[in-house]
């Protein structure tokens, strides 16, 4: 049960949201971030163009974060994904230029992830060898095997439609009104709604099967927030170039593995076997065939991102994918998840790794060096690693 159904009906509304403060400061953080970097650059950071430009320059960080949170989740660590998104792309590149086309590049593209996340999984899950091991000589690998079969050059693609997937728009002509892309505020408005029917009905049926749920004003006030940031985020997308295609790709994943993670029973095993692994042995679930599917999903999502990258680039890179682990990690742990194991959602991923964009995006803006912005991302991770730690130890969970 969680920490708010425990404290209803005891705190007031305030306190209620200080028992909860923790599930939302990486929100809190990364709209800091970005205010203070839009007084910072004169506005230009909150642009409609810059704002399209870090959803597009960030998507296959984003991609990788949701796999890795699901790894960090049950106490492991990927190493290997920049380099597994490097292989990825580059046979994603040569595929395309087979001819065969968008559709199957992709699927072919993927299953290959999936196959090396398989490759990989099964040493971790099945031999026991720590995670950090078997990702670190993936690591190696497959920056190995990029450079062997890109001959250390660049791969051309054959012609521009792969970076569509990337860097395309979804725009209807009809819905295009003096340079405003009116179906991304559609599409907002659909999001919008789907999510307030959701809630309410998700709080309805919880209520009437006797579970404790969060007061009324709260909801409203949650309901209030998102749906303003979705409509905020079409707003903008509608006033630059509409829907970025990547964009899409990333809601249809992070939609996914949302659901994944907590309406289905692979979700909650993957919670318990990161939470107390033995306990969960103990309680009948197969860990190993837990931890073998999240490596699995993991190298998929690299496959995902390596395709993702080599559309944003144009070409396949042999140096492509050089720190992403770093990034997707980090990301997840900004986002709130425990170096412990355990803890983490995909959606506290996705916003880390959204306030490394932002902070990379605003520094770049204001032209300060590659130097400095490792220094203060840097700062950032010890941050939020040291903020874990601190809520854990006060609410008495290590």
């Amino acid at each position: 049960m969680s920490d708010t159904s425990r404290t209803q009906g005891r705190f007031g509304f305030l306190e209620l949201a200080k028992t909860n403060i923790r599930n939302y400061s990486m929100f809190i953080m990364l709209a800091v971030i970005f205010i203070v970097f839009s007084l910072l650059t004169g506005g230009v950071n909150g642009t409609s163009r810059n704002i399209t430009n870090i959803f597009i320059q960030n998507s296959y960080i984003l991609i990788l974060a949701v796999g890795m949170v699901l790894v960090i989740i049950v106490g492991n660590i990927d190493l290997s994904v920049g380099s597994v998104a490097a292989f990825t792309g580059a046979i994603s590149a040569m595929i395309y230029n087979t001819g065969i086309g968008i559709l199957p590049t992709i699927l072919l593209t993927v299953m290959v992830g999936l196959a090396i996340g398989a490759f990989q999984a099964f040493w971790i899950a099945y031999a026991r060898i720590p995670a950090f091991i078997v990702t670190l000589a993936g690591m190696l690998l497959f920056r190995g095997l990029t450079y062997i079969i890109t001959n250390v050059t660049p791969v051309s693609l054959m012609d521009d439609s792969f970076k569509q997937i990337t860097s395309g728009s979804i725009t209807v002509a009809g819905l295009t009104f003096e340079g405003f892309h009116a179906l991304a505020l559609l599409v907002g408005l659909f999001l919008a709604v789907m999510y307030v029917a959701w809630a309410l009905t998700d709080r309805r049926r919880k209520k009437q099967k006797g579970f404790q749920v969060l007061p009324i004003g709260y909801v409203l006030l949650k309901l209030v927030f998102v749906v303003s940031l979705i409509m905020l985020l079409a707003w903008k997308f509608g006033d630059y170039r509409g829907i970025p295609t990547v964009a899409v790709v990333l809601g249809i994943v992070v939609a996914l593995f949302v659901f994944i993670s907590k309406k289905t029973v692979i979700g909650r095993y993957i919670y318990a076997v990161g939470g107390n692994a033995r306990s969960a042995k103990l309680s009948g679930i197969n860990s190993e065939m837990v931890i073998f599917l999240v490596h699995t999903i993991m190298g998929g999502l690299a496959g995902l991102a390596g395709l993702v990258f080599t559309g944003y680039m144009n070409s396949a890179l042999p140096q492509a994918g050089n720190l992403f682990e770093l990034d997707a990690i980090a990301a997840c742990f900004i986002g709130g998840a425990s170096a412990s194991g355990g803890i983490g959602t995909i959606i506290g991923a996705i916003t880390g790794g959204l306030v490394i964009g932002v902070i990379n995006n605003g520094m770049s803006l204001m032209n300060i060096g590659a130097d400095w912005q490792y220094v203060v991302k840097a700062l950032v991770l010890l941050f939020a690693v040291l903020y874990d730690i601190y809520t854990r130890r006060k609410s008495g969970l290590g």
